[in-house]
């Protein structure tokens, strides 16, 4: 028996409340079980009790045995002074209060259901799986797994958007410079994401934004500030970006000393670090109020349309500055804005909204809800245990469940693991 599991039965009321008293035999009423503490001290606070009909307000406190009040030193402890019922499983000793009356005691084990016990036995016992409910997943009822992956979703959203806000407050509250930022590391991707931030993070953005009307200018500074104009190449376009690289290097008084090596290893040609750069450059060059287009969006048709850029002339047949290619666009495609959409402007607009006391959350789930689910080891474990819609909403919250309550083996706070407890 796990203590935590006598939280979860105390804190959602899973034993019979109609009959309960105490070991000396006492009426026990709940009105509130109080509020459920994760911090030291009493495990619930402002409980409200009737014990023989006289109301109490205080603190509950659950031990698996009632000698554990003493094993965790509480009687040393002024902050339990105020406990006016201990909830166990397993009365084996009285615990005093300083005038020398006993705590009233509640024994659990005679109260719960032996069901409830076998299935939180059953789910525990199945270490060896990927996940402790991975046989019974699949019985779990659309509804309720649709429920409570619509909440994990903005679970997700609100840790990412706490992040935003953590790079807000190193941006001089310039949601523009964060927008930047955020864009860079999801072009860089998982490759080059750390060094293409540490780029963004070497420029102040308001040398970006006097740039926006010169895509060369943007270029170079880009270039530059990664180091990819380092190398003796003899061609008319790299000559030039050096130029203007030197220029504004001089000019704004740049440095790079701080950026992280870009690689190009075990990246495909799409991938290369020059041709996300050249994007990047393109999409400032296309939209100088891009944070004020995206912010205003309210479809995904919309946010498809502001990301539709593609690379300079030069990128259309080359993917490194030295070699010549065949000739293509080289547009963004729908599966790269997807992830653009997913890890930086969802979060954004979802931070920024809640900033500024607004409330977009239906706008915010139509848009998820039409991009498809990003393709990881997690989302394809949990579709093969039980058919789920393929949207990034569903995807999103299921790399939540994994990562924030399976790994961490937090089936009593999950609505599945308690769904298949109580069942």
């Amino acid at each position: 028996m796990q203590e935590d599991f006598l939280h979860y039965i105390w804190q959602y009321k899973k034993f019979d409340i109609q009959q309960l008293t105490t070991v000396a035999n006492e009426v026990v009423t709940i009105k509130s079980v109080g509020q459920h503490n994760h911090n030291s001290g009493p495990d619930f606070f402002n409980a409200q009790l009737y014990i023989n009909q006289q109301l109490w307000a205080g603190n509950v406190e659950i031990h698996v045995k009632s000698s554990d009040w003493f094993v965790h030193s509480h009687e040393q402890d002024k902050a339990y002074d105020n406990v006016i019922l201990h909830v166990v499983w397993e009365h084996d000793t009285d615990v005093y209060r300083k005038d020398n009356t006993i705590i009233p005691t509640l024994q659990l084990k005679d109260f719960v259901n032996a069901n409830l016990i076998q299935n939180y036995k059953a789910l525990f016992t199945q270490s060896n799986k990927w996940i402790y409910c991975e046989d019974d997943f699949g019985t779990i009822d659309d509804f309720t797994l649709s429920a409570w992956l619509e909440r994990l979703f903005f679970e997700r959203l609100q840790r990412k958007s706490n992040a935003i806000d953590t790079l807000l407050n190193t941006s001089r509250n310039d949601w523009e410079a964060v927008l930047f930022k955020m864009l860079a590391k999801n072009f860089g991707l998982k490759v080059n994401g750390d060094a293409f931030l540490s780029l963004a993070q070497s420029v102040d953005f308001s040398i970006v934004r006097k740039l926006g009307s010169n895509q060369t200018q943007l270029e170079a500074l880009l270039f530059g500030q990664s180091a990819l104009l380092n190398d003796d190449v003899q061609n008319a376009y790299f000559q030039n970006l050096e130029k203007e690289y030197n220029y504004l290097k001089h000019k704004f008084k740049l440095s790079n000393e701080q950026v992280l090596p870009i690689r190009f290893f075990r990246l495909r040609p799409p991938n290369f670090p020059t041709i996300r750069l050249s994007q990047l450059a393109s999409l400032y060059y296309k939209h100088q109020n891009l944070f004020s287009k995206i912010i205003e969006a309210k479809t995904i048709d919309e946010l498809y349309a502001v990301f539709s850029v593609s690379v300079s002339s030069f990128w259309e047949t080359h993917y490194t500055f030295s070699k010549t290619s065949k000739a293509s666009k080289k547009a963004l495609s729908k599966p790269f804005i997807d992830l653009l959409l997913i890890n930086t402007v969802i979060p954004i607009k979802f931070a920024y909204a809640k900033a500024n006391g607004k409330f977009i959350d239906s706008e915010i789930v139509d848009i998820t809800q039409q991009i498809s689910a990003e393709k990881n080891t997690i989302v394809s474990a949990f579709k093969a245990l039980k058919q789920i819609p393929n949207s990034a909403l569903y995807s999103q919250a299921l790399i939540q469940l994994k990562t924030e309550y399976c790994n961490k083996k937090k089936c009593l706070q999950c609505a599945v693991g308690n769904s298949l407890i109580i069942k």
